[in-house]
């Protein structure tokens, strides 16, 4: 039997398990990625782990997320991780050098090497034939330090791309189709392997585009083969010697399969407030609009911004939205001045932002009150824009072009022949903003700068013989990290400080949370189905960490959140009978007696309600590495018991 392209990259790299659908593998890692938002904190547990210079390929530094500087705060994490990574071995991309998935997809990238990042969309990788996972920034710096990275064996999904899309039509509108059929929790324990004649027909950055969103999907990566169409983008970036042949065998067997006729496919949206609530443009109607957002890590490449200067040219944004676009790269940022085709943006109106992530992650550019943004994005969960009762759609570059000028949501079909944009012979190459680190000789000459803003990492101790405590929050289904953790101008300033950042932790859901714990001193938390769905920001279990959550207990988790819990020490349980969810209130006193012993004997868990006086049954499922993650206090300890062992 065959294996598909995922199985291969999986088995040139497994360090221990076997394949098993179900089953904990280790994954040997060849590059890593982190961004500033994730950064601080993953570098300050590379430090404490103690490994004197990075073991990976490549490991890169990006600054993208907290490039709105309105105090110091932003400032001295960069100059901490500057610091870090000359000292270390790391390449440091400084801030507008782009944004981290779209560099590292043009200057890094490697078809069938592993990458994981400290962002949940380093899945993006996928669109050149890596095996890329976002994962918490322990799991990154424990894999910088030369360790294994573990995760559940997935199954395979095949998704068949047949035809060729219809001008007009964007790959955007291929992983919506996607997002419409699976739903957000749809991928959940899979890996989405692209294949079909329709493969051939999309260029890298569409793939990237649809690798990219795959995260939406609670997919574990999201994978393309690499063939010429790859080859091509590789030798346009000089980087042809580093190109590989990798495709699917003949007969490798998927779990599942999708079809998907390309040529079927029309411009659609996704609805406020979940990136699954997929319809067409034409069955949305045309709402008015009062911003249109350009850009970020899923379409800011060159052949986007190409697209949309061409529908702007000559022409003048609706005086009743606001368009600001933000390019993905240096490169591309260099390339549309060089053509001429920044000029179109500029001349047409539109508002023209620095090479990061900005809107995306609520780092300014705020819709008015109850607006309608048509965004170019991966999420547009509520509040996530940074405005409460924004109204964020998710749409191709297309779309929010054609949009923008006519002041409504338009189909852009209706505005005659396509511009017809073709990838560069060669990209312009300039990694002058790219800092390489200095020689494991120099390192000693090198001094770590930190801030007054950065803290250490939370105090996590061995798990206790038996956790008694109240329940101290209680939320539905598809809580999102952005719900537990927000992001924006705000609070992602204080990434590197937890007790700073926990007084947020919570607070959409229920603004005494942060209170009510401190008040407690420990305390557990019960959740719905896909809870700690979206980004991959650890912060949202080291705040829950920080302010005493003991166990976490839902219907169901999403993979990364679940890991950065783990990682966190704090235990993550599920119902068994998911009605059992409705017989717990806030408030209730609850125990899970003899914990410790349990876990250690796999002995069947009991969560115990004294205030009802039932006894709930729970399933843990965890490894055995995972179960001495939980009784040392988590993984920077137990990596710290095992290399004293």
């Amino acid at each position: 039997m065959g294996l598909t392209l995922a199985q291969k990259c999986i088995a040139n790299h497994l360090v221990s398990g076997d394949m098993t659908v179900g089953s904990e593998i280790g994954l040997r890692i060849d590059q890593t990625l982190t961004q500033d938002a994730t950064g601080t904190m993953a570098y300050l547990e590379f430090e404490a782990i103690g490994v004197p210079r990075v073991k990976t390929e490549r490991s890169v530094a990006y600054i993208d997320h907290n490039t709105l500087q309105t105090g110091f705060e932003n400032a001295d994490d960069h100059r901490y991780i500057q610091s870090v990574c000359k000292k270390h071995g790391i390449y440091f991309s400084r801030p507008g050098n782009g944004i981290c998935h779209q560099v590292h997809l043009e200057r890094f990238g490697i078809p069938g090497k592993t990458l994981i990042g400290s962002d949940s969309h380093t899945p993006t990788g996928g669109g050149i034939g890596m095996l890329a996972f976002g994962a918490g920034g322990l799991d990154v710096a424990v894999a910088m330090g030369g360790g294994t990275y573990y995760i559940t064996m997935p199954k395979m999904v095949r998704v068949n791309l047949t035809g060729k899309l219809s001008p007009w039509v964007a790959a955007k509108d291929v992983i919506l189709e996607v997002l419409r059929r699976m739903s957000v929790k749809g991928g959940v324990g899979k890996i989405i392997e692209y294949g079909g004649d329709g493969v051939q027909t999309l260029t890298v950055p569409e793939r990237a585009t649809i690798t990219n969103m795959g995260a939406e999907l609670g997919a574990s990566t999201s994978i393309f083969p690499s063939d010429d169409v790859t080859r091509a983008f590789m030798a346009a970036q000089g980087r042809e010697a580093d190109w590989i042949p990798l495709q699917p065998d003949d007969d490798a067997v998927y779990d599942e399969i999708i079809e998907i006729d390309l040529s079927s496919l029309v411009p659609m949206a996704a609805c406020p407030h979940s990136p699954d609530a997929v319809k067409t443009i034409a069955e949305i109607g045309a709402i008015k609009v009062d911003q249109c957002c350009i850009g970020s890590c899923t379409n800011s490449s060159l052949t986007d911004m190409l697209k949309v200067a061409a529908i702007l040219k000559g022409k003048t944004v609706h005086p009743d939205v606001s368009l600001a676009i933000a390019p993905g790269s240096k490169q591309v940022y260099n390339m549309l001045a060089q053509n001429g085709a920044l000029a179109d943006l500029i001349a047409a109106g539109a508002r023209i932002l620095e090479c990061a992530c900005g809107p995306c992650i609520g780092m300014g550019q705020s819709p008015n009150s109850h607006g309608v943004s048509l965004r170019t994005f991966n999420r547009n969960f509520e509040g996530r824009s940074g405005t409460a009762d924004g109204q964020v759609y998710l749409v191709s570059p297309e779309v929010a072009a054609a949009s923008a000028l006519t002041g409504l949501l338009t189909d852009p079909r209706t505005l005659g022949d396509a511009p017809v944009i073709s990838m560069p012979q060669a990209f312009l190459i300039n990694d002058n903003m790219i800092v390489p680190p200095v020689s494991e000789a120099d390192m000693d000459t090198v001094d770590i700068l930190r801030g007054p803003n950065i803290k250490p990492f939370p105090h996590t101790s061995p798990l206790d013989e038996t956790i008694e405590a109240d329940v101290l929050l209680k939320v539905g289904d598809n809580i999102t990290t952005d719900h537990i953790m927000p992001a924006g101008a705000k609070i992602l300033p204080l990434r590197s400080n937890i007790p700073a950042i926990s007084e947020h932790c919570f607070t959409r859901c229920d603004p005494e949370f942060p209170a009510r714990c401190k008040q407690a001193g420990k305390g557990i938390i019960i959740g719905g189905v896909n809870y700690g769905q979206g980004s991959s920001r650890e912060h949202a279990a080291l705040a829950p960490l920080y302010l005493g959550i003991k166990a976490v207990i839902v219907k169901s988790f999403a993979r990364i959140h679940v890991a950065n819990l783990i990682n966190a020490g704090i235990l993550p349980l599920t119902f068994v009978n998911e009605a059992d969810y409705d017989d717990i209130s806030l408030g209730d006193k609850l125990s899970l007696p003899d914990i410790r012993q349990k876990l250690q004997n796999n002995e069947p868990i009991y969560l115990h309600n004294h205030t009802t006086g039932k006894d709930i049954p729970l399933f843990g499922g965890f490894s055995s590495r995972q179960i001495a993650m939980l009784l040392a206090g988590g993984l920077l300890d137990y990596t710290r018991e095992q290399n004293n062992g």
